[in-house]
């Protein structure tokens, strides 16, 4: 970052969650939302997965709190330009409240999910650890992207990249055992884990409480490192030139509340690879291990 550049914000993330609200034409209720800046021919998938979020949320209106979403990407949507999400009121009973909500860009569908609500119930807890293979440093003592990516180039990496990995996506990243921008940083093993913290304190996004838009922060930002596991085991950085990847489904778990301002542990796994398409698993947890939510992902990864 040079002295004059204005430090990196979440105000990306909060922008991208900011929904209108809109007359429907499919289903029950209806917002729209604007994908952000990135560099990339096409939207970050995490707008559409944390924008849905967000609207089902904005749907359910007896406190029940989303705990679990799974969801199809379509299509490509474009940068910059409005999503209208439709949500369709399936069920609302004592215990459950289920949503579909389909994502429309140019009229035709981007994103499709199912996202269910839960007013919650006394009962018996459990969490497990992170239980990972790595030793994990904290994340003061670890280079952010920017310091990483600073003196480095090549492959793909074009100035705009280097400036998004830096400071365009609303988080701090820390990687262990290292990054994966321009080359594998440490074995390919099929496990990593990141360090992930919001540039600055979340704003508060209008519809939304603070605990929604915590749990649309974790559904924004799952996306951005979820396959790397894959790509590390495969020995592919994201610069190499020929690669091309794309998010196809995502499974998402909320267990419980927690901070999300402060910096989180997301450790991933490499389920499999095989045909051009990958599968990862993850689990934020906060810095004394409470387990806040799991994820799951399948991405086509296309060498040339």
């Amino acid at each position: 970052m040079t002295a004059d550049a204005a430090p990196p914000t979440s105000a990306v993330f909060t922008a991208a969650v900011t929904l209108s609200p809109a007359d429907p034409q499919h289903f029950d209720l209806a917002f729209t939302a604007t994908t952000q800046p990135c560099p990339w021919p096409k939207a970050y998938g995490g707008d559409l997965v944390a924008q849905a979020a967000a609207a089902a949320m904005r749907s359910v209106a007896d406190g029940k709190s989303l705990h679990s979403m799974h969801g199809y990407f379509l299509r490509p949507a474009d940068i910059g330009a409005a999503v209208r999400h439709e949500v369709e009121l399936l069920r609302d009973g004592r215990g459950y409240s289920t949503r579909q909500v389909r994502a429309y860009q140019n009229g035709r569908p981007v994103y499709v999910c199912l996202a269910n609500f839960a007013a919650g119930e006394p009962g018996g807890s459990f969490e497990a650890g992170p239980d990972l293979d790595l030793e994990v440093p904290a994340p003061e003592t670890l280079p952010d992207s920017a310091a990483y990516l600073a003196e480095r180039s090549g492959g793909t990496m074009t100035e705009a990249s280097k400036a998004y990995w830096s400071g365009g996506r609303s988080f701090d990243m820390r990687h262990v055992p290292g990054p994966l921008y321009l080359a594998v940083e440490g074995k390919q093993t099929p496990h990593q884990a990141v360090w992930v913290r919001p540039f600055d304190r979340l704003r508060p996004v209008e519809g939304l409480t603070d605990d929604q838009r915590d749990r649309a922060a974790l559904a924004y930002v799952c996306d951005y490192t979820i396959l790397e596991p894959v790509l590390r085991v495969l020995g592919l950085p994201w610069a190499m030139p020929g690669l091309v990847t794309a998010s196809l489904d995502h499974a998402m778990w909320f267990h419980r509340r927690g901070p999300v301002d402060d910096w989180l542990l997301y450790v991933q796994e490499a389920v499999a690879a095989e045909s051009g398409r990958g599968l990862g698993t993850g689990r934020f947890f906060t810095r004394d291990h409470r387990h806040l939510a799991t994820v799951a992902q399948e991405g086509m990864i296309r060498t040339a």
